[in-house]
């Protein structure tokens, strides 16, 4: 099946053609004929298959038909994202595809300055991307009105869950043209996403390339078991061996990351880091260093996990697992773009048994096993006292150390192995923490 099929204009597959787009992906073809006939979509699949130009092309063919210009301060379609990255990928997407016709593209996301794109919309606006906090923003200060808006999308949908926007989504959707068309992407489907559904679609048709949570084949996944404090050298070690290829490395906090980020290029490598404590402009440079190879490691929270569209990449660090299970697809899903193939490697301390158990439960599958082998319970939940004995070699799960307790110090095992807790009391079980919603 080609793009001639689906029945868009001449012209939009010229371009395509021009940009050396000329195969629909499995959910471009799936999608777009229904988006066509003018049916709302719900569609599932994973990040890197080509969502943008599923819901992107057809709608700009049918704005392609309608005559004049969009009104002051209005919008003729709406896309909503979670974070500005993502954002700004689907922004720079959709300003190609128009390339050569009348229709203009804008991005309003936070993180940049208000005014600027208050006196832009004042013009009116053919394609608005935006994040919602910034255009609920932008509605309170009445810089943009949604009455005209006749076509909406909502990218990523199960992460605008995850970070608390199902509020803005809500107070956004009424304020929305009626009757419009409405279609969802998402690569998870959380219990959430079928009173989302509900609220925004109508008799939607449902469209899936591969089942939700599940990571795309061409990525090789593998897991080491390793203490925490060994991570940074098995790191270190992993990358070394790749020093020419981009890799992404995922923290789970801003402090740490950035603490990484710098550890890496004091030892020599040509890193970056994104996270909530950078600002868009320190953001927007990393990302294009990156792109063009200047700099070949980015360290990350979760907030690059969606949106960033780099073909080259070809391993992702799991340095630190997810609290969400379902963030771990969109993390690997940094690899294996445009057909190519990756490597997603996972590192996991003793207290991310419980992360591990829920991603593969997610997943419905197991990540092999790399290195060490996984951590028993007493290790899992037990916390080292003040003044513990032994661990165990560099990359292993070291035995636990005797404490103030009674018995021996444990014997760590070399390389994975989980050595015998010492016989002192443990210190109690480590909690689980909460999902922590991932920084803007």
């Amino acid at each position: 099946m080609d793009f001639d099929m689906l029945g868009l204009a001449p012209r939009l597959i010229k371009e395509l053609e021009r940009q050396g787009i000329t195969d629909p992906t499995p959910i471009q073809a799936q999608a777009i004929p229904h988006a066509m006939n003018g049916r709302d979509v719900m569609g599932l699949a994973q990040t890197g298959s080509g969502k943008t130009a599923a819901f992107g092309l057809p709608m700009i063919d049918m704005l392609l038909k309608e005559q004049g210009k969009p009104d002051p301060k209005t919008a003729r379609a709406l896309i909503l994202a979670p974070t500005r990255e993502l954002a700004k990928q689907i922004q720079e997407n959709l300003a190609a595809y128009t390339t050569g016709t009348h229709l203009k593209t804008m991005l309003v996301v936070g993180g940049a300055g208000i005014v600027g794109q208050i006196r832009k919309l004042e013009r009116g606006v053919d394609l608005l991307v935006a994040t919602p906090g910034r255009l609920i923003d932008l509605l309170d200060r009445k810089a943009v009105r949604l009455n005209d808006t006749k076509f909406l999308v909502l990218d990523e949908a199960d992460q605008m869950l995850d970070m608390g926007f199902i509020h803005a989504l809500r107070q956004i959707a009424p304020l929305l043209a009626t009757p419009r068309q409405t279609m969802l992407f998402s690569a998870t489907m959380p219990k959430l996403m079928a009173e989302l559904a509900g609220a925004f679609l109508d008799n939607p048709m449902r469209v899936q390339v591969n089942a939700p949570g599940k990571a795309v084949d061409r990525i090789e996944q593998s897991v080491h078991f390793v203490a925490k404090a060994a991570k940074t050298d098995l790191l270190l070690e992993l990358i070394d061996k790749h020093r020419d290829e981009r890799a992404i490395v995922f923290g789970r906090t801003k402090h740490g990351s950035e603490k990484l980020h710098k550890l890496l290029e004091k030892k020599g490598f040509k890193s970056a880091s994104i996270h909530g404590n950078k600002s868009q402009g320190q953001r927007d440079r990393a990302i294009t260093d990156f792109k063009a190879g200047k700099v070949k490691i980015l360290v990350a929270t979760d907030v690059a996990a969606r949106g960033l569209d780099i073909p080259e990449v070809k391993h992702v660090y799991n340095y630190d697992l997810p609290n969400v299970p379902e963030n771990y697809v969109h993390r690997i899903g940094r690899t294996a773009r445009a057909g190519a193939e990756g490597m997603a490697i996972a590192f996991c301390a003793p207290d991310e048994m419980g992360e591990l158990r829920d991603i593969q439960k997610a997943m419905k599958a197991d990540i092999p096993v790399a290195g060490g082998r996984p951590w028993a319970r007493d290790e899992e939940e037990a916390k080292p006292k003040r003044g513990g004995g032994g661990g165990g070699r560099r990359f292993g799960g070291g035995g636990g150390g005797g404490g103030k307790g009674r018995g021996k110090p444990g014997g760590g095992r070399p390389q994975g192995g989980g050595g015998n807790p010492g016989g002192g009391k443990p210190g109690g079980g480590n909690r689980r923490r909460k999902p922590r919603k991932p920084s803007a």
